[in-house]
């Protein structure tokens, strides 16, 4: 044996010795503390606002309400992708971005369900006086 391998070999590590094992597929976004925190901020704003317009009644028509919160909601996906998984395009070879896209199409999906569900049972649910209601069994 060469001493240059016998030295590789007695460090445990293989013909990698002067490569790591873990594979790059590009700059990975490890976040710091500001980093953390700022998403943290960003995400309670983005509850509180919402709260907000609902406990205070500030736009008046309840459609309305819902489409900014809805809109609120999509935003604050956004940011808990970014700060807290550390997703973005360069990362994991793109395959971050394609989970985005799966994301986003099962949002959609889910929220749009919700709301042509929701808006069909109230439409469709007899109404019930007080009356009614006392003489259910």
């Amino acid at each position: 044996m060469s001493t240059a391998h016998t030295e590789t070999v007695a460090h445990g590590h293989g013909a990698h010795d002067a490569h790591d094992d873990h594979h790059d597929d590009g700059p990975v976004s490890h976040s710091t503390f500001k980093g953390y925190m700022t998403g943290f901020v960003l995400a309670v704003i983005l509850t509180a606002i919402p709260f907000w317009l609902v406990m205070g009644n500030v736009l008046g028509k309840p459609s309305t309400t819902s489409l900014v919160i809805l809109g609120f909601a999509a935003v604050q996906i956004v940011v808990h992708m970014i700060y807290f998984l550390h997703m973005d395009a360069k990362s994991e070879s793109g395959w971050n971005m394609l989970a985005l896209i799966f994301t986003i199409v099962l949002v959609v999906i889910t929220l749009a369900g919700s709301l042509w569900v929701m808006y069909h049972m109230n439409a469709n649910m007899m109404p019930m006086s007080v009356h009614d209601m006392k003489n259910m069994p």
